[in-house]
């Protein structure tokens, strides 16, 4: 009887076909700042679930929700009220980095607590790059604005006053011009890749991503969000998200049961 349940034996360093190894980064990949962000942000455990159907599916899942965000805008959003809207859209934002700070830990570790030995300590050492992830966007999105907020930048900076601000000009303008696409791809990776947590276990992916698309519905719920909306579109927008990753999700953890022989159960050795 396999251990996960059905399937091929579960076996806790992985499974299914072996995933392409990464690409090491050099002193000189440094300066591409999507060669860091893919280190940095995409899963790297060799050993994990590759399965390209998947993949396309999780990719696909993030540039509809992320299309819909953009229709929303561009259809509801009138020029008239234009900062409104976009201030709201940051809100909501900031709800949900904050939601994922709080959900991602405790739902790694109820995870890793869940976990039998020695798949407890397992868990526990693959957490770290997941962790970092999150920890890296989180330093990426808070750093221009903790440079304004320190006062060492402010709009009546005069930067001729010396040849040293002049340096730090050029110095700050390479760094955000490297920053800027980090950030972007890190958001993208970390939409699809749920903070690289198949690095933790091919199941915490879809299981976390229902959970935190759930958790900001209820919270866009609560707060009235989309309220200049009409009330279809506005239900469309508040369920259509949770409700389809709720589906692909289910699907990847049913693909990955038949496919690969890895279950929930099999990885918490319950």
């Amino acid at each position: 009887m396999s251990a996960n349940g059905g399937g091929a034996p579960w076996n806790p360093y992985g499974g299914g076909q072996p995933a392409p190894p990464a690409r090491r980064l050099t002193f000189g990949r440094l300066f591409n700042p999507i060669a860091v962000g893919r280190a940095v942000f995409t899963p790297s455990r060799p050993d994990r679930v590759h399965d390209p159907a998947v993949k396309k599916t999780q990719v696909v899942r993030t540039v509809l929700g992320m299309g819909a965000i953009v229709w929303m805008l561009l259809s509801y959003g009138p020029a008239s009220d234009a900062d409104a809207v976009m201030d709201d859209r940051f809100g909501q934002i900031r709800t949900t980095l904050i939601t994922l700070a709080v959900t991602f830990p405790v739902a790694v570790a109820v995870f890793i607590a869940a976990a039998r030995p020695p798949h407890r300590g397992l868990f526990l050492r693959r957490a770290a790059k997941p962790a970092g992830a999150l920890l890296a966007l989180f330093v990426t999105l808070a750093a221009p604005r903790l440079i304004t907020g320190l006062g060492y930048v402010t709009e009546d900076t005069d930067w001729t006053a010396s040849p040293g601000r002049v340096l730090l000009l050029f110095a700050l303008g390479a760094w955000l011009l490297w920053l800027a696409p980090f950030a972007l791809y890190g958001i993208a990776q970390s939409l699809v890749h749920v903070f690289r947590t198949a690095d933790l276990h091919e199941t915490v992916p879809p299981l976390l991503a229902t959970l935190l698309v759930w958790e900001v519905a209820l919270f866009d719920l609560f707060q009235g969000a989309y309220g200049s909306v009409p009330f279809a579109a506005r239900l469309a927008l508040t369920l259509g998200g949770p409700l389809s990753v709720t589906a692909l999700a289910l699907w990847e953890l049913r693909r990955l049961r038949t496919r690969h022989g890895i279950t929930l159960r099999g990885a918490l050795l319950r």
